[in-house]
């Protein structure tokens, strides 16, 4: 293990809430046009975390990784749909996407373990599908 993903998107949380104190009309605009971005529509909202997940791999924002990956779990995304977004995010974002995409698997693998204890990988694909 690298980085402890959960850590980071906690201790993000708490420098967010900071941000949102203290920047709260555009904090608030932000969280609308978040839930306006992921409505599903004609793309479910998994997709669409998915598709963030591609983004955060590259750009290279590890925070964003965090928290799309759990974001894309939640959704039900399972880690072979994971994989295959990796494979966009490496071609849109070349070598250091092929880096980044190890580590948004790695907190995916991570957020998993937390959610599903004691589950072997077998299990964690056969419930996520």
């Amino acid at each position: 293990m690298h980085k402890d993903w959960p850590r980071i998107a906690t201790e993000l949380s708490v420098a967010v809430k900071e941000v949102r104190g203290g920047a709260p009309d555009a904090m608030k605009a932000f969280s609308t046009l978040a839930r306006a971005a992921l409505e599903p529509k004609a793309l479910t909202t998994k997709t669409k975390e998915l598709i963030a997940l591609a983004i955060s791999v590259a750009t290279r924002c590890d925070p964003c990784i965090a928290f799309h990956a759990e974001a894309a779990l939640r959704q039900g995304a399972t880690r072979d749909e994971l994989m295959e977004t990796m494979g966009i995010a490496i071609y849109m974002g070349a070598g250091p996407s092929v880096m980044y995409a190890a580590q948004a698997i790695e907190a995916y693998d991570q957020f998993a373990a937390r959610n599903f204890a004691g589950s072997t990988s077998e299990q964690l694909r056969t419930q996520s599908a």
